[in-house]
Order: structure tokens, then sequence, then C-alpha cells
């Protein structure tokens, strides 16, 4: 029998991402993903989360595969694709079906017509379905009800979050993922497959909120009672601080992301007014002194205003200040120094940052809070797949046919295409 492998790969606007992981069994008795590969490679063509030049995305794809089957010697057709973007937007949404057994007994046949119910949510102008999430279902007026599949009733009831995205932006990201010759298994909201790397089943119960902050977007995901309660795509991110470095040092874009990357800190207090940087070691052209606070200073200012934003999301929902087990970051921009002391501060919360849980692994990179979203999209393919025919809900997440036939015909045109 031929070792399962899973593939996530992470199409962000800085880095492509690629996670490698094969199924092993595990004590006692049990089987877990052992990461065998994770490369990242800078990203072209991508910006603010979406595809802005086709060709060369593709490259920059094709680039991180090519470095991916190389380290793992495993030959790379298939992977789960994470989809980001401020253009994914939530909508809530409630199907009702009468139950069709004579003896009331609710099967899982009117599970899946009371979620293809809410679907049927009137989607703006050019939107597609990315996700159908079932909350909670509702049996003959008793609430709260988890999986109602083998109990008996006559209305069945299911509140569903549905997460859709531009179909123009889904297009454009299957079609660079096809050209490079890899198949799709599904495309994935990332946020949802960050939280599948670390967030435990605990967390989710009690009430947590996952932010992956990225380059160019900021994304977050709240659960309670075990779903997913809300989610957000801010059009703000760790690039923003760059900009605002380059323009408070007059420098390039260039010098200040290794300013960001070497020395910048969150916390200006750490810093005293004497410690200076100077910005030819880090690229510039000529010798200039600046002062490490005044940097500490602009960081601080722009990583507030996220978590500002982030707390308003909160606000919308009634959770600011009130999840139990916190904020849990990732994410690029979660390696700023001090980012967790400012996140605790503007949000009211703990704070801690995102590791993958779940997986073992003899690579370092696995424990970059970057890779997240790629390791969150081989263990979601590993969970749907041991969903496969277990009959039962099983998850929180179903999965959805639209996005398979958008890209069908999109598969047919460039599996001619393969090099």
């Amino acid at each position: 029998m031929t070792e399962e492998i899973f593939t996530g790969l992470d199409v962000g606007t800085y880095s492509i991402r690629v996670a490698v992981g094969k199924l092993m069994p595990s004590s006692p008795g049990g089987e877990q993903i052992h990461m065998i590969g994770a490369v990242e490679v800078p990203s072209i063509g991508v910006s603010k989360g979406t595809i802005t030049n086709l060709e060369d995305a593709v490259s920059s794809i094709s680039r991180a595969l090519e470095q991916a089957e190389r380290i793992t010697g495993v030959a790379l057709n298939k992977a789960w694709v994470g989809i980001n973007g401020s253009h994914i937007i939530s909508q809530e949404s409630r199907g009702v079906v009468g139950v069709g057994r004579s003896d009331g007994e609710i099967r899982e046949e009117d599970v899946e017509r009371a979620i293809e119910a809410a679907r049927t949510v009137a989607t703006p102008t050019n939107y597609e379905i990315i996700h159908v999430i079932p909350r909670s279902f509702t049996v003959d007026g008793q609430r709260g009800v988890k999986d109602p599949v083998g109990m008996n009733g006559i209305r069945l009831e299911v509140d569903a979050l549905i997460i859709q995205g531009l179909g123009s932006q889904i297009k454009n990201l299957t079609k660079a993922v096809y050209r490079t010759g890899l198949d799709i298994e599904d495309l994935v909201f990332s946020i949802l497959a960050t939280a599948e790397a670390v967030v435990s089943e605990r967390q989710k119960e009690l009430g947590v909120c996952v932010l992956n902050i990225g380059a160019a977007t900021t994304s977050l995901v709240v659960y309670e009672e075990g779903d997913v309660l809300h989610t957000a795509v801010l059009p703000i991110g760790s690039d923003h601080v760059t900009s605002d470095i380059a323009i408070g040092l007059k420098t390039s874009l260039e010098v200040a992301e290794q300013v960001k990357l070497n020395y910048a800190t969150c916390q200006p207090d750490e810093v005293t007014k004497k410690e200076e940087i100077n910005l030819a070691e880090m690229g510039s052209v000529e010798d200039e002194i600046v002062g490490k606070k005044f940097v500490a200073d602009i960081t601080e200012a722009r990583v507030q205003e996220i978590f500002e934003h982030v707390d308003l999301e909160l606000k919308k929902i009634d959770r600011s200040g009130m999840l139990p087990a916190g904020v849990i970051l990732t994410g690029g921009g979660a390696k700023l120094r001090g980012i967790r002391e400012v996140a605790k501060s503007s949000l009211r919360l703990p704070v801690t940052i995102g590791l993958p849980m779940g997986v073992t692994s003899v690579i370092d990179k696995i424990n970059d809070p970057a890779m997240s979203t790629a390791i969150g999209l081989v263990l979601w393919g590993h969970h749907i797949r041991s969903l496969g025919g277990k009959g039962g809900l099983g998850n929180i997440f179903s999965k959805v046919g639209d996005l398979n036939k958008i890209t069908s015909v999109l598969k047919k045109l460039f599996r001619s295409l393969k090099p």
C-alpha cells in the first residue's frame, strides 16, 4: 500500500509556502501526520492575497513545488490550496426541511438536504460559495443540537455560516495552480485551515480568536462552543509596518524591510534613546544613523492600529475582551518583537503565539508561525479524508460542490497544457 501524502499550498502576498505531510501509525493504535517537508519561496504576482499577474504567480508556485519535491523525494500531483483576500465575505443562513422517513428518524440525507437549503442564500453578484459551515441544528424546536443523525423529529433546521469569494479571484487562483500541473483537492479559506493547526478542541469550546497577520492582510476567525462564530479579512498587514518605516526613515522599502526584520520592536519603552542603527548595514547606499526608539515608535503605532481593527470585529459580535481562551497569533507578522504584549493590552485578552499541534516533524521550519496555514491545509486534508465514508457529520465543515463545478472546465483546459 502506498503511503498517504497530503500537500498544503498557501499562496501568500510575501511568500508561497508548501507543506507536505504523510500519515504515520502512532501509539496507541492511531494515526498521526508526520511533516516531511516545508518550503517557503518569495511570492511574485500576488498582492493582498489575490493573483495580480498570472504568469509570475505560476512561476512562483512552480518554484515552491519543485523545491518541495526535491526535499521530500515525492512527486506532488495534488494539493489542498488556501484562498485568502479581502474579497472573501461570510454571511449567516438558515435551512429548514421536513424529515423524510415515516418513523421520524433523521438520517444523513436529511442533514444534507437541510445544508443544501441553507446554501440557497442570495449571494452577491459574481460571488461563489467556498464553504457552508453548519453551526448547530434545531430538531422540532430543540436548539443547540450538534449532530442530529439518529434522533427523531419532524422538522430539521440548520444554522450555517456561508463563506463566499469573488468568482474571478477564485478562477484566477485555480488557473494559476492548474498551470503548474498540480491538481486541486479543494480550495479552503486560509484562516479556517490555520485554525486546524493551532487551536485545540477545548479552546474552540471555550471561545478563542485565531489571528493570522500576513504581509498585506490580517485574517481572523472566532470560535465558540466548537462552532465558527465569525470570520473577517482586514486589508492591513505587516507590509504596512515596512511602508511606515520607509516613510519615517526616508529610505527604500528594501532597507525598511531589513530594519523591520532585524531591529523593529513593538515596545519603545524597552529601547534606550542611545541605541542606533546604521542604514548602510541594512543595504542603504550611504551611511545614515537612525534611532532604534524612533523605529519602535513607528512599529508600535501601526501594530496598535491592526489590533484596533481586530477589536472592532470582536465588538461586532459582542466578544471584545470576552474570549476565555484568548487570542492565538500566527502568520509572518506574529514574529515581530513585542507583538504579544501590544496585543494583550489592545485586546484585553490572553495572547499566545500559535504553534502547530497534532503533527510530528524533525524540521525546524514547522515551528515558524508563517507556516501555520500550509500545515493547517495538510491537517484539513487529512481530516476530510478520514471523514470520508464514515457517516455522520463528524465535523463542523462540509465540502461544497460549487468549486468543483467552477474548476472542472479549467482542469480539462490545463491538463492539455501540462509540461
